[in-house]
């Protein structure tokens, strides 16, 4: 075992701050954290350090650590944070950034340091750290030709930003799902068929852009994974996708999408839940008309041009049932009530019926009893910006309503008009 060194970014604060009126600017540097041990004749015992070494300061600040933590708070050590506080002098040296592993290792012997256990480490003479150390701490990478891929070195993990463009890949790299810091994903203009759930597991993913890929389809595990925290922007334009699933509109932190130049031929009929979407971009697709949930969005800016929009039908198509079905009333109080179902409590088609049920215009739903009609909708009622739909100037696009009862129906029948 070499040197006992992690690489991270550090702030340390003194707990005498607050007292003097003055703020923590809560912002961290980069950092080589060393642990080193001295002995000398007085003391055969060994002093254990801690060596913070930064770019400015390559020499570093030395910390005693025996009998000398007051606390260690550990709580989101798996996202490579933690908190180490000191009783002398009196401050919090706050980690992050770090490769979570390696976190765990470094504390447990920075914990018998402090115990005054002897720590199996060669004992670090303070040199002062090179500037090459801090070489490791790159956060963007980009690389746009097949020659420049690294195959036989790692990614450095401290990445934030990584765009692997015409690399010619035809899967995504295994390597990349260990960046935990990563926020920006650029995997534009390669071969990738498919996604794997693991994408799901870069907790801090903000932009994802697939732009220009092979993909036919957007996994659901993709949209239940962590992503539905993070991420805000996603590029899936020119790809070959016919549909998106229903659970897509759980991705709720999304303000832009871009579906250009796929084959879709419906959105996905929740996308009135995408509350935070803001940009929306699906030209030159197939899409014959737009979802009743579309009049929920409220965009920046929507772009809609070169979709095979159909002139609405002149008549309703009548499905409803009389009385109904004990499916159809079962289905109804449940959404109705929102009671929390899943296929652990029934079966599997069963929540895929009431995941994709129709939103009836009195905010109600319907399963297969319904009234479905077909209107237009002026897309400026949803976006403030709109490109026109056509080359003749329209801002106009067919969209599909549902009525769970004659009534709703009639009440609304001028809507239609």
């Amino acid at each position: 075992m070499g040197e006992m060194k992690l690489h991270c970014e550090v702030e340390v604060i003194s707990r005498h701050l607050p007292a003097l009126g003055l703020r923590n600017r809560g912002k961290g540097v980069r950092a080589v954290l060393s642990l080193c041990q001295q002995t000398s004749r007085s003391q055969p015992s060994a002093r254990a350090f801690l060596l913070i070494s930064t770019l400015k300061d390559k020499r570093g600040t030395r910390y005693e650590l025996r009998e000398n933590i007051e606390q260690f708070f550990t709580k989101f050590v798996d996202e490579g944070k933690a908190t180490v506080r000191l009783k002398e002098p009196p401050v919090d040296i706050c980690l992050s950034k770090a490769n979570s592993s390696s976190l765990k290792g470094f504390l447990s012997a920075v914990r018998l340091a402090h115990r005054g256990c002897k720590v199996d480490i060669p004992v670090s003479t303070l040199t002062p750290v090179k500037t090459s150390e801090f070489e490791n701490f790159k956060t963007k990478m980009v690389i746009t030709s097949k020659k420049d891929y690294p195959l036989s070195k790692n990614f450095p993990y401290s990445l934030e930003h990584l765009q692997t463009s015409y690399c010619g890949l035809v899967r995504v790299d295994m390597r990349m799902l260990c960046l935990k810091n990563l926020r920006k994903l650029d995997l534009s203009h390669n071969h990738i068929k498919k996604l794997p759930a693991t994408i799901g597991d870069l907790i801090h993913l903000q932009e994802l852009n697939l732009n220009d890929n092979h993909l036919e389809s957007f996994s659901v595990a993709l949209c239940q994974s962590t992503l539905q925290k993070s991420l805000r922007t996603l590029d899936l334009s020119k790809n070959k996708i016919k549909a998106l699933p229903v659970q897509f509109c759980q991705l709720q932190e999304l303000m832009n999408l871009k579906l250009d130049d796929n084959e879709l031929i419906q959105f996905p009929c929740k996308i009135g839940q995408l509350i935070n979407l803001r940009f929306l971009s699906a030209a030159r697709n197939k899409l014959p008309f737009l979802p009743s949930e579309f009049r929920n969005l409220s965009l920046e800016y929507l772009d809609l041009f070169g979709n095979t929009f159909e002139q609405p039908k002149v008549l309703p198509v009548i499905k409803l049932q009389a009385p109904l079905t004990l499916l159809e009333s079962s289905a109804r109080t449940i959404l109705y009530n929102r009671i929390p179902y899943g296929s652990h409590i029934i079966p599997f088609h069963l929540c895929q019926d009431l995941d994709t049920a129709k939103t009836c215009v009195c905010g109600r739903f319907c399963l297969n009893s319904f009234i479905q009609g077909t209107t237009t909708m002026n897309l400026h009622s949803v976006a403030h910006t709109v490109v026109l739909v056509d080359n003749m100037g329209g801002t106009e696009a067919p969209i599909v309503s549902y009525f769970c009862s004659l009534g709703c129906y009639v009440n609304s029948s001028d809507m239609l008009k």
